[in-house]
């Protein structure tokens, strides 16, 4: 790709209310850097607002030229939007797939075979020492191991791929010029000299936030054949990865726990409703290969209109939060005041409204999507 259609692509990436599903239904009747040389009044018809129209034809440079200036500073920066060869097949056909990521490392593996290994950040010893002989005996396997370089099961099932001598995947909740959490610099420097690779939706230069993190849960299970949950609470990040697999057509494996244990009923419940039990790496391997023989048969149908438009016949989803979203930016605190709603539940209802289109995250909270 030529560096001014990529540029054209991040522009329009970068673009306020423009998420995942507006990107795409926009691919479809025009292209990036056509849509950028469009005047105004075509943008408007497209549906686009003075303020989104302001941001392509002038505050976007900026934030495209770092995306440059970080590309230019190794030969393992990379920034690959969704009609690139290297990006991952699997990604691409989940719903709501970022239309770029940016990597740092080995980009050409991102279609190798992963299996995620996700769980709690304050996980027991036995779990820890679980996530690490899984992450080291599915790299003995020849399965990357994908996940998100947290605390706790993440950082474990990293380290043990990369003891398994095999490669290992960490999806970032921030940008790539920022390894989240710090103490993780060192796995995260480990993880890219080994042949893995950083992955993240992010801006390079962007901070950690919280609603980023179960934002990049849907690319962890996405990348992935399946998802395997280590002690998990009922309510947690790895849940909603589970959640996001199955409604990516993955399978999901749990390994069970102690009723005892608060950290061990998440992934309980999920073995509870049908999840494979898994007491080995064995276990996992008998799935493997009908696993991949995962077909475009799984892929989502894409709609035909260009934007959808809220004022539907069709019911919302989370009507009572939605309600409570106005013209205005509302913080996350407030719905949650406002509903009654805990706030770990709101951030959960709002990533997948905005998922949907319906919502938009903004400086100072989140705000109703018009028809643009």
């Amino acid at each position: 790709m030529q560096d001014k259609e990529l540029a054209a692509w991040l522009a329009l990436y970068f673009t306020p209310r423009v998420g995942p599903k507006t990107f795409t239904r926009l691919l479809e009747v025009e292209s990036p850097s056509n849509i950028l040389d469009s005047h105004p009044d075509q943008l408007h018809a497209m549906g686009f607002s003075d303020k989104e129209i302001h941001y392509l034809h002038r505050t976007s440079a900026k934030e495209v030229e770092q995306c440059f200036d970080w590309l230019e500073q190794s030969p393992n920066h990379h920034i690959i939007p969704s009609n690139d060869v290297r990006y991952p097949e699997l990604l691409k056909q989940a719903d709501s797939s970022p239309p770029i990521l940016f990597v740092k490392g080995d980009a050409e593996s991102l279609s190798s075979p992963q299996v995620a290994i996700v769980g709690s950040r304050n996980a027991s010893i036995d779990g820890l020492d679980s996530a690490r002989l899984f992450g080291r005996e599915l790299a003995e396997n020849d399965l990357v191991v994908t996940s998100g370089l947290a605390l706790g099961v993440d950082g474990y099932a990293h380290d043990g791929a990369l003891q398994g001598g095999g490669k290992t995947f960490a999806v970032l909740g921030c940008g790539l010029k920022t390894i989240y959490p710090a103490r993780h610099r060192l796995l995260a420097d480990r993880i890219v000299a080994q042949g893995g690779a950083l992955v993240s939706e992010f801006h390079p230069l962007a901070k950690p936030k919280a609603d980023h993190f179960p934002r990049r849960n849907r690319i962890i299970s996405g990348l992935s054949l399946g998802v395997l949950v280590i002690e998990a609470a009922e309510k947690s990040g790895s849940l909603i990865t589970a959640r996001y697999a199955i409604e990516q057509g993955r399978e999901v494996f749990a390994l069970p726990g102690s009723f005892h244990q608060a950290s061990a009923r998440g992934g309980n419940l999920l073995i509870k409703q049908g999840a494979c039990l898994v007491l080995s790496v064995k276990d996992i391997m008998d799935e493997i290969e009908s696993l991949r023989s995962w077909s475009n048969e799984n892929k989502p149908p894409i709609q035909t209109d260009l934007f959808e438009k809220i004022e539907s016949k069709e019911e919302l989803p989370f009507p009572l939060l939605l309600a409570n979203v106005g013209s205005e930016a509302t913080p996350v605190d407030i719905l949650a005041s406002r509903t009654n709603i805990p706030v770990q539940e709101v951030m959960m209802q709002l990533l997948e409204l905005e998922l949907l289109g319906h919502v938009v995250a903004v400086s100072g909270g989140y705000i109703r999507k018009g028809r643009g």
